[in-house]
C-alpha cells in the first residue's frame, strides 16, 4: 500500500500562521514567508508522486493520521520530492521514517502501522521532540529509517541560511 502523506499547516492569517516570525517581519511579513514555505511543501509533495492531503490546524490531530502514512509541517524549505520519494520507500522495508530538524524536533514522521503513544504527553516545540520519538520508537523495538537533518523556520534566526525565502 502506497503512503500518503498528510501535510500540517495553519490557515495563513495574519497575527496567527508563524507568530514567532512577526519580531523579524511583522505580521503580514511573517504570513507571507508562510504561505511561500506552504507552496514550497505542496508544490514537492505534488512533484513526488505520493497521495498527499492538506490538514489545517483545528482539524485532525497526528494520532488521526491513516497508515502507512507521513507527516509533515509545512515550513521546511528544504523539503525535496526525492526526499519524500525516499521516505514512501522506506516504510516498504521499516516500521517507521524520521527526519530530524535542526532545532530537536522533526520534519517527518512516517509510520507504517499506527503508534498512538508517540504523540501522547509529548513536550511539543522543544528539543526534547526528535530524542523522545527516538525512545519511544525504540522501546517499541523500532528502529527507524533516518533521513537528513533539515532546517524549520520558526524564528528570525532560521531565516539567516535562507536569504532567498524573502526575495
Amino acid at each position: 500500500m502506497t503512503p500518503e502523506i498528510a501535510i500540517f499547516a495553519r490557515w495563513p492569517e495574519p497575527g496567527k500562521a508563524k507568530t514567532r516570525l512577526i519580531p523579524a517581519l511583522g505580521a503580514e511579513g511573517a504570513t507571507q514567508l508562510y504561505r511561500t514555505l506552504l507552496e514550497l511543501t505542496v508544490r514537492e509533495a505534488r512533484g513526488s508522486g505520493l497521495p498527499f492531503h492538506l490538514r489545517v490546524t483545528g482539524g485532525e490531530k497526528l494520532t488521526r493520521v491513516p497508515t502507512p502514512g507521513m507527516m509533515i509541517g509545512s515550513d521546511c524549505p528544504g523539503l525535496t520530492a526525492a526526499l519524500l520519494r525516499e521516505a514512501g520507500d522506506a516504510l516498504s522495508s521499516h516500521e517507521a521514517v524520521i527526519g530530524p530538524a535542526d532545532d530537536g524536533g522533526y520534519w517527518l514522521l512516517g509510520l507504517r502501522a499506527p503508534c498512538p503513544d508517540l504523540f501522547v504527553d509529548m513536550a511539543w516545540s522543544t528539543d526534547a521532540v526528535f530524542p523522545e520519538t527516538m525512545r519511544r520508537l525504540e522501546a517499541r523495538g523500532i528502529a527507524p529509517h533516518l533521513l537528513p537533518e533539515l532546517t524549520d523556520i520558526d524564528t528570525g534566526e532560521d531565516l539567516a541560511a535562507w536569504p532567498d525565502l524573502l526575495a
